[in-house]
């Protein structure tokens, strides 16, 4: 006959009290943290809905979703890309960083305009200038998809410790750690 190891009982107690005042602070914290973050993203997501109808932009006719107002994400991207198509168009495909940052001074037959010297007067260049604003706006719009993909995020992840919060407190009195 093998002898059996057995625990007192008062340490088995000790320990189950312990596990079951550890899952309890556990729940608490992933309750209260996960109540904080779907509150988080519900105010993340109607922040950025309240802000994009403020501004109150309407896709173009021409947008991949034409005459939307412009409120979620994929409105946002609708208009951010048809932003930067038009500016390509009037650009001549070229980017900001691909084009000069001065070009010769025309005259109104299209000729370069030349100095003392026999060189080109150069002036800035307004197609390349006309890129800041276009990176402005599909910067901002894009940052718009960002902060809903985040606030659904937070959304998910809060309803998740949310329940796991729960799922402890529930199991915390049948607790045993071994």
């Amino acid at each position: 006959m093998t002898a059996m190891k057995t625990e007192r009982p008062q340490v088995a107690e000790i320990r189950r009290v312990g596990v079951s005042r550890l899952l309890l602070f556990a729940g608490i914290m992933a309750i209260v943290v996960g109540v904080g973050s779907v509150g988080g993203g519900i105010f993340g997501a109607w922040y950025t809905y309240d802000q994009a109808v403020t501004q109150n932009v309407v896709t173009p006719d021409d947008a991949v979703i034409p005459e939307t107002p412009v409120r979620g994400p994929f409105t946002m991207w609708a208009q951010s890309d048809i932003i930067t198509h038009h500016q390509l168009e009037n650009t001549g495909g070229l980017y900001y960083a691909e084009m000069d940052r001065e070009v010769p001074q025309l005259d109104e037959n299209g000729a370069a305009i030349l100095d003392e010297n026999g060189d080109a007067v150069m002036v800035p260049n307004e197609a390349r200038a006309s890129w800041l604003p276009a990176t402005t706006l599909t910067t901002a719009l894009g940052l718009g998809i960002v902060s809903y993909a985040l606030a659904a995020f937070a959304f998910t992840v809060g309803l998740t410790l949310t329940v796991v919060g729960y799922t402890f407190l529930r199991i915390r009195k049948r607790a045993v750690l071994v």
